[in-house]
């Protein structure tokens, strides 16, 4: 599928920064979700170079992409995660464990241990996660296991064990611990699995240098690696939260009369899905995102959460009695940095769109626009274009694509079976579309076209020019001709039959070429439909059983004959009785 405008503006438009973004096929299918340091470079690189196996095949099925700004690439990959288990996009790998994330544990025995665990259990002290993955939770839980001796076995042995002699062990099977040296030791632990690691950072970098001073060196690096490995650790995850509790997170930001909203739903600590909205707003933005959040959860998709995050320029005290949850406002911690993080993408957002239609200003408006100019005609605001298409002499058909203010206008999209014409000639194709067309906007009294575009050189054009002056319409005339390689060249300009000299990097000048193509896919698209069903009615004719109904069904679900042939006894069941299918199956083999 060849790459959309809007991709192509989008891309313009990427922030350099981390993320994760979701690429979408024409459903709207999440068909692919992927993580990246630099958002920019990451995604423009699946739109340049060659692709092979399985990339090729994703990019050429993508007809959108949609991204989420984080604050680091440990944020990306956990979100990344959460996406993916979320809509399980087919062009991802599957994950080897959809269960549970990995959680560290205190146990609540006399002498507690610190556990890896999967399942969060009330009989525990305390649990801190979940982690992103299993190898992130055991650096974690050996970080712990080298800088607090706590106990390790599971069952308490009759002797000390090796931990004891390398002083990662207190040895409560051996020793009578003091519990008032345990319980602290425990509180110390809980505070450093809570994000607080400065002053652990500080005192072991404090006995690094000591170490080097004294000569120590290979204490010194013990001490150095210990520092990296828990500085690596303390990079809080945002779109990952110890509260295991759900909540969403309203961020918005607003200008020129337009409010961007963002809202982050947080499940059971994990950041799983945004969705955001751009809304026009009349006075007052904030009273607008006030009625938004209360509207929000008249949807049924919307359940309510524990509680919901937003700003304090809102009014919180009338959300909270309308709604009857908690509407808090965070003033710190993560909550808060995930609240501004809403706020950026909505930002960004909001300035994306804006950029978007300042660009789609300058592609289309202004393109028509310079289009009147070179022509010496009025802004030409509706544009109809015209090609043929056929097979030597099978199925030759028309089509007509119009374009209002630069865009296109697709339900004004019609076809044309060409009916007087025998044989080969593009010509009088052309002579009985346009007359066919313009007899019928007279009859009518449909809008006129401010030009006519038609996909041909001089000949085309003639044609059209000598059918509106029989029907006494003066509407201006353009062709389009084209290269060698099948590609917009040149412009002629029908009035006075000569060459237009148009900048080929012009905005003007992709604007014919948009047309050129659009028209020609249109009528190319008719024509294979035609010819498909033709030749449905020639392989399967004679086949007892199959009338036009089902003839239609088999080709509606295989797409093509060369797919009907080409499928199995099984396959063709699924669409019409199994003996039918053998009928067929027989039949097309036999051809």
């Amino acid at each position: 599928m060849p790459r959309t405008p809007i991709i192509d503006e989008k891309l313009k438009l990427l922030p350099d920064q981390p993320g994760c973004y979701l690429m979408r096929n024409d459903h709207n299918e999440v068909i692919y979700v992927g993580k990246a340091k630099v958002l920019k470079n990451r995604v423009r690189s699946y739109f340049t170079g060659a692709h092979e196996g399985k990339t090729l095949r994703l990019v050429q099925e993508i007809t959108d992409f949609e991204y989420v700004v984080v604050t680091s690439e440990v944020e990306a990959l956990v979100l990344e995660i959460n996406l993916i288990k979320k809509y399980h996009p087919k062009y991802n790998i599957k994950l080897k464990d959809e269960g549970s994330y990995p959680f560290l544990a205190l146990t609540k025995e006399a002498h507690p241990r610190v556990i890896l665990t999967r399942d969060v259990k009330r009989e525990y002290q305390a649990v801190f996660g979940p982690y992103p993955n299993v190898k992130d939770a055991r650096e974690t839980l050996e970080i712990i296991h080298r800088m607090y001796p706590f106990r390790k076995c599971e069952q308490l042995p009759k002797k000390e064990c090796l931990y004891y002699h390398i002083h990662q062990c207190l040895a409560p099977c051996i020793l009578n611990v003091d519990q008032a040296e345990y319980k602290q030791l425990a509180s110390d632990v809980q505070r450093f699995l809570k994000g607080d690691q400065n002053d652990v950072i500080a005192d072991l970098e404090a006995k690094m240098y000591r170490a080097s001073e004294q000569l120590e060196f290979e204490q010194a690096m013990e001490y150095r690696d210990l520092v990296q490995a828990v500085k690596r650790i303390a990079t809080q995850s945002l779109v990952q939260q110890k509260d295991l509790d759900n909540h969403d997170f309203f961020g918005f930001y607003y200008d020129k009369g337009w409010l961007s909203v963002q809202v982050f739903y947080m499940r059971e600590g994990k950041l799983i899905e945004r969705k955001s909205n751009i809304v026009p707003y009349v006075d007052d933005p904030f009273e607008a995102m006030t009625t938004f959040i209360a509207q929000f959860y008249q949807s049924r998709n919307n359940l309510k959460p524990k509680a919901i995050y937003t700003s304090a320029l809102l009014d919180c005290e009338l959300l909270k009695s309308y709604l009857a949850i908690k509407v808090l406002v965070p003033q710190r911690g993560n909550k808060h940095k995930l609240l501004q993080l809403a706020n950026e993408n909505a930002k960004k957002q909001l300035e994306t769109q804006f950029a978007l239609l300042e660009r789609n200003e300058q592609r289309t408006f202004g393109a028509i626009r310079h289009l009147g100019e070179i022509l010496g005609i009025e802004i030409p605001t509706r544009i109809e274009a015209f090609d043929n298409s056929n097979t030597g002499d099978v199925e030759l058909v028309s089509g007509m694509v119009v374009y209002t203010d630069g865009q296109p206008n697709r339900k004004e999209y019609r076809r044309f079976k060409i009916q007087t014409v025998e044989g080969q000639d593009d010509y009088q194709a052309m002579r009985e579309v346009i007359y066919r067309r313009y007899l019928r906007v007279i009859k009518d009294k449909l809008a006129q076209p401010s030009l006519i575009v038609i996909d041909g050189g001089i000949g085309h054009v003639q044609i059209a020019k000598d059918v509106l002056v029989s029907l006494e319409l003066s509407i201006p005339v353009v062709g389009l001709l084209k290269d060698e390689k099948h590609r917009t060249a040149q412009l002629l300009d029908g009035n006075t039959m000569n060459i237009v000299d148009l900048d080929k990097h012009s905005e003007t000048f992709y604007l014919l070429q948009r047309i050129q193509d659009e028209v020609h896919r249109y009528a190319l698209e008719y024509h294979k439909l035609r010819r498909s069903k033709a030749m449905v009615q020639s392989a399967l004719d004679n086949i007892a059983g199959l009338g036009p109904k089902r003839r239609q069904q088999l080709l509606a679900f295989f797409g093509t004959v060369g797919n009907i042939k080409q499928a199995s006894i099984d396959e063709l069941a699924k669409v019409v009785p199994r003996q039918l299918a053998e009928k067929i199956y027989v039949k097309l083999q036999e051809e």
